[in-house]
């Protein structure tokens, strides 16, 4: 769901990325970066500023959302990346909005700069497929899902996992971050 809660954004098997409006239930806009190529995850910054769609072929899109009071998102392309050799598994926005996450089927995790589309870091520790991340409120860390049945904790200052939490007995497929800032005065 977009930030301004008027849009939901969906990517198919197909390529397409549909924008939806909420309230009415209809489509206000098919984007189709490569035709054919399955769609595997989509991103949206906190505040509304970007979009960004990854593909089976290891490509994201990036769009520039401009917003008009009364009407929905328009798409302006910003960037096409050549994020990885294989699937990309997630694309995910930092909440600083200063980098994109990408994970693969590659065994990787590479963090890109948003400011120019370079990489930043290629994170290299899992054994097999990496299907999610998630980074920590402050971005200062990374959390990620692989089929080696792991999670891995990300000092993204260094790029070392500073913890591999294992125990599963099957693929990690998903995770997530509870790393909110509590109040002290709280009980």
């Amino acid at each position: 769901v977009h930030p301004n809660e008027e849009e939901l954004i969906s990517g198919d098997q197909n390529g397409n990325v549909r924008v939806w409006e909420l309230a009415k239930g209809s489509c206000s806009c098919e984007l189709v970066p490569e035709i054919g190529t399955a769609i595997r995850s989509i991103s949206v910054a906190y505040d509304g500023s970007l979009a960004v769609a990854a593909n089976n072929n290891g490509t994201c899109f990036v769009w520039r959302l401009i917003s008009k009071t009364g009407s929905v998102s328009h798409f302006e392309p910003l960037h096409r990346l050549a994020a990885h050799q294989g699937y990309i598994l997630k694309c995910l926005i930092s909440p600083d909005i200063q980098h994109l996450a990408t994970t693969s089927s590659d065994k990787t995790i590479k963090l890109w700069s948003l400011e120019n589309f370079e990489l930043k870091q290629t994170l290299k520790g899992h054994q097999k497929w990496v299907w999610d991340c998630v980074f920590s409120v402050d971005a200062a860390y990374l959390v990620s899902a692989s089929s080696d049945c792991t999670a891995c904790l990300w000092d993204l200052s260094n790029g070392d996992a500073i913890r591999v939490y294992s125990g599963h007995g099957k693929a990690v497929c998903c995770c997530a971050l509870n790393d909110c800032a509590v109040d002290s005065q709280q009980e």
